[in-house]
This record gives structure tokens, C-alpha cells and sequence, in this order.
């Protein structure tokens, strides 16, 4: 066995029970990694057995966690407990009862109720549990990003942490590995010049900048992307939909008033750059105008999800209105 510089430590960071649970995967993934490392950094020739739910044949668990004839620790990863069967709850529930002292087990949970009781001892037992939570809004992507950029003890900008979400933010394991891509690739602080460097065709290709343009009025620059990004293959839908959470945006902000940015996002369930460019992209705008370009985005939905022949028209034509609108207010 390899000596540790804090082997106290390394023990700490591998209790023998540990719960993953969260739905997000690359987050799941990362959590296990890092126990299976902790685990082969106390002990280098750990034996790690893998369980899968879907494949898991009743008394498996007993066999693999009983000591072996030649000692030695292992690790025993159970993946999936949400959808393990009767028999394989049971299983973990008797392993629970008494677990062996040369293994760690770590059990993965998704989500739901399946395993419920599974998950309750655990957490009763003190496992260590790591959550993995669903990144699905702009924010929790926004977050994410900068996290992966402070665990890398780099400063990124809050307008190049939106463009990078703009750009590849669809996955998040994308968007993980673009964030990979600018730490190794780049020195100092990262900014919107250098992730539109990186990734600027896929920005300008996005439904976030033609968002942008169309809510800023500017109807020339705002049907140049939107036939840019239709031609390298972006759908009509998820454009419009970029523009309806532009406009909601718009609305949530002007009928908050004032206050800190920080504060509102907290309230309103945005981030505070958020907050800051909704306001300056409020100037020129009212409330009626504001409603009826919604309407028309609300419509052009209807017709890119099956309602209309010409998905793309009914795109433009949104854009039209709200660049008509804005310059009407204006």
C-alpha cells in the first residue's frame, strides 16, 4: 500500500456508506470518480464491483460484499437504486443492517420514489450523500459554468459566462467540456471576446442572439442571424421559445420596480446579470408593447409546433413585430 500524506484525511473522505442522488449525470459521474479516487488513494489495490439495477440478480450484493478468501477491501457501486427491484432493495436493506467492515458501498439514485426506504436508512445509517441536481434553467447553467471556472481558480465575466451558455449550453456535458477547453486553452481572466473566439459561430448561430437583436429593435441584424442559425441547422422552435423567455424577462423585470439586482433575481428566479440586462434593455419599451409582441411570439409558437405550413415565415414574422413594436414605443 502506497503511503498518503494525511491518511486521516483520505479516511475522512471515504466514509463506507455514500448516496449519490440527482438526476444530473455529469455531476453523478464527477461525485463517483472523485470517491473512487479517495478510495484507491487509501487503498491502491481496492477491489471495485460494479451493480447495475436493470441487470441485478437477487443475492449478488451478498456474494460481492462477503470477504474474500485472500482479504483486501472493496468497493461495491451500486448504479441505478431507482430502478432496482423488490429483490434488490431488499438485498441493500439487509446489507444495511449490518454492513461488512471492509467495504464501501456507493448507491446512485436519480430520482423518485422507487427505493425510498433504501434511501431513508442510508441517510439514517449517515451515509455521506452527494447531490447531483437537474441543471436545466439559463441560471443553473450560468452557475454551473462559473462554478467549473472556480474550481479551476480562473475569473470569468459574467456576459462570457452567458455567452458560453449561449453557445453550447444545451448540455450540459458540452457545456462542461467548452468550460475544459477555455481553462486549459487560455490564461487570465475570461471574457466575452474569448469565448466568442472559441465558439462565436455557434453564438451568433443561437436563438439568444437573435433574441437580442429583435427585442434591441434592430430588424436588419435580427433576420440576418435568424436565417444564419436556420441555415446551419438551428430548429424555429427553441428560437422561438428564446424569444418568449426574452420578452417574460422583459415583463418580470419592469413590473418589479426597484431594488438590488440581487435582490430581484432571488425573487424573480434569475440571475443577477440577468436583472442588469433586461433593464437596459428596457429603455423604449411599455408595457403594451411589450404584451403584444408576446402575442406574436405566442402565435408563431402555435404555427412552428404544427399549427402553420411555413414554420420559418412564422419566425420572421415574429421578429418583425417585435423590432415594430420596439421602434413604435420607442
Amino acid at each position: 500500500m502506497t503511503r498518503v500524506s494525511d491518511p486521516a484525511l483520505v479516511q475522512r473522505r471515504v466514509p463506507p456508506l455514500v448516496l449519490i442522488a440527482g438526476p444530473e449525470q455529469v455531476l453523478a459521474e464527477r461525485g463517483l470518480a472523485e470517491v473512487l479516487a479517495a478510495v484507491r488513494e487509501r487503498t491502491p489495490d481496492v477491489e471495485v464491483i460494479r451493480l447495475h439495477a436493470s441487470a441485478y440478480q437477487p443475492g449478488e450484493l451478498a456474494v460481492h460484499a462477503s470477504p474474500s478468501l485472500f482479504g483486501g477491501d472493496k468497493c461495491v457501486v451500486v448504479h441505478d437504486l431507482d430502478e432496482a427491484t423488490d429483490e434488490l432493495q431488499q438485498d441493500l436493506l439487509a446489507y444495511l443492517d449490518t454492513p461488512p467492515e471492509e467495504v464501501t458501498l456507493v448507491v446512485t439514485h436519480k430520482g423518485g420514489n422507487r427505493g425510498k426506504k433504501v434511501l431513508d436508512t442510508l441517510k439514517k445509517s449517515r451515509a455521506r450523500v452527494i447531490d447531483a441536481p437537474a441543471i436545466k434553467t439559463d441560471r443553473d447553467k450560468a452557475d454551473f459554468a462559473m462554478h467549473e471556472f472556480r474550481r479551476a481558480k480562473r475569473k470569468a465575466t459574467g456576459p462570457a459566462v452567458q455567452a458560453l451558455v449561449d453557445a453550447v449550453g444545451k448540455d450540459v456535458r458540452e457545456l462542461a467540456a467548452a468550460a475544459q477547453q477555455l481553462i486549459s486553452d487560455t490564461t487570465g481572466t475570461i471574457d466575452e471576446q474569448i469565448v466568442l473566439t472559441y465558439h462565436g459561430g455557434k453564438v451568433e448561430a443561437t436563438g439568444f442572439k437573435v433574441a437580442d437583436a429583435a427585442v434591441a429593435g434592430d430588424a436588419g441584424e435580427a433576420l440576418r442571424l435568424l436565417r444564419h442559425a436556420i441555415a446551419v441547422g438551428v430548429d424555429p422552435v427553441p428560437i422561438v421559445a428564446v424569444l418568449a423567455q426574452q420578452l417574460r424577462q422583459l415583463i418580470k423585470v419592469g413590473s418589479a420596480g426597484r431594488g438590488r439586482s440581487a435582490d430581484l433575481a432571488r425573487d424573480l428566479g434569475m440571475a443577477p446579470w440577468q436583472v442588469d440586462k433586461a433593464r437596459r434593455s428596457l429603455q423604449g419599451w411599455t408595457a403594451e408593447s411589450l404584451a403584444r409582441s408576446l402575442q406574436a411570439v405566442a402565435a408563431a409558437d402555435y404555427e412552428v409546433k404544427g399549427g402553420g405550413r411555413d414554420p420559418v415565415y412564422a419566425v420572421e414574422r415574429a421578429v418583425l413585430t417585435i423590432t415594430h413594436e420596439k421602434a413604435a414605443a420607442g
